[in-house]
C-alpha cells in the first residue's frame, strides 16, 4: 500500500466492509460525511482499521482537515512515504 492507487483502493474495501456502501459511491471526490454519511464514531474505526492495514500509528488529529475520500488518500499517502 504505497501508492495513492492502493491505498484508495484500500480505503474503498474498507469503506464498503466496514459501512456497507456500495463500492460506485465511494469515489475521491465522495464527500465522507456528507455523501457518504459517516459520523465521527465511524471515522474513529475507520483510522483504526488503516492503522491495522498501514502497520502505523494515525493520530486523529492528522484527520481534522479530511473531508473527502481523497483527502484521506492524502494523508495516508503522506503517512507512509514520508518526505
Amino acid at each position: 500500500m504505497q501508492n495513492r492507487e492502493d491505498i484508495f483502493a484500500t480505503l474503498r474495501d474498507a469503506l464498503v466492509e466496514l459501512f456497507e456502501l456500495e463500492p460506485e459511491r465511494v469515489t475521491l471526490d465522495a464527500n465522507l460525511y456528507q455523501d457518504l454519511e459517516i459520523d465521527s464514531i465511524d471515522a474513529v474505526d475507520l483510522i483504526d482499521h488503516l492503522k491495522r492495514q498501514t502497520g502505523k500509528k494515525i493520530a486523529a488529529e492528522d484527520f481534522k482537515s479530511v473531508r473527502t475520500v481523497g483527502d484521506v488518500v492524502e494523508a495516508v499517502h503522506r503517512m507512509v512515504n514520508p518526505a
